[in-house]
């Protein structure tokens, strides 16, 4: 009768698995990400994924729509994230920073534009809810040696300091000379009650708002 072989004499490849650094948690989650390597036909772990492969990937995200807007004057065609902030698309896609995020709640002001003519603050629209829409941001309303009435106005009254609210207050005043208002400095500070400015610069600002009502 032969003797049982201790565990010392055990072929290497069929050592038994030691539970304590093999647990469940980590055998399924070996498992699942070999499985999932395989499936989407990935290199193994431990092999580089070459960018051209990383970018196609990316670009071919199902979850992401297309969308067209008239930005400025222009069109564009945009692949975004359905939970995209038409603020974030102007910002991230097309690189458009004057519109600035600030509370990032609609409280503020300070990310105002124009949706076919009318101001909205674009931090709390879906990019997607404005297929077809033309948008103008602070860049679209005026240029270097031709600028907007209103731009001048803010810089012959001093409508602004730190200037991060500046470019919401000039697209907001714009939208206003539109819309009906009293004309009392009573008034347009009504109509401005959604443009925070937190130098307090609110004087200044109705002054600049009046000179171009006026003019």
């Amino acid at each position: 009768m032969s003797e049982k072989k201790s565990g010392a004499d055990v072929p290497a490849t069929h050592a038994p698995i030691d539970s304590a650094t093999l647990s469940r948690r980590n055998f399924l989650q070996m498992v699942g990400v070999t499985g999932a390597a395989t499936g989407l036909g990935l290199p193994k772990a431990g092999h580089a994924v070459p960018l051209a492969a990383t970018a196609e990937i990316k670009d071919a995200d199902p979850g992401k729509l297309s969308l067209k807007l008239k930005v400025n004057g222009s069109n564009q065609t945009l692949r975004v994230d359905p939970r995209t902030t038409l603020l974030d698309a102007l910002r991230d896609h097309l690189q458009l920073t004057g519109s600035k995020k600030g509370c990032d709640h609609g409280q503020c002001g300070a990310c105002t534009v124009h949706v076919n003519g009318r101001r909205v603050n674009a931090c709390l629209s879906l990019a997607a809810m404005h297929e077809g829409d033309e948008i103008t941001t602070i860049e679209g309303l005026g240029k270097p040696g031709s600028l907007h009435p209103m731009q001048q106005a803010f810089l012959q009254h001093d409508g602004y300091q730190c200037g991060y609210c500046t470019s919401g207050q000039i697209m907001s005043a714009t939208a206003l000379l539109h819309e009906p208002c009293g004309s009392a400095n009573a008034d347009v500070k009504e109509a401005m009650s959604g443009n925070i400015c937190r130098c307090g610069a609110y004087s200044n600002i109705v002054a600049a708002i009046q000179q171009v009502r006026k003019a």
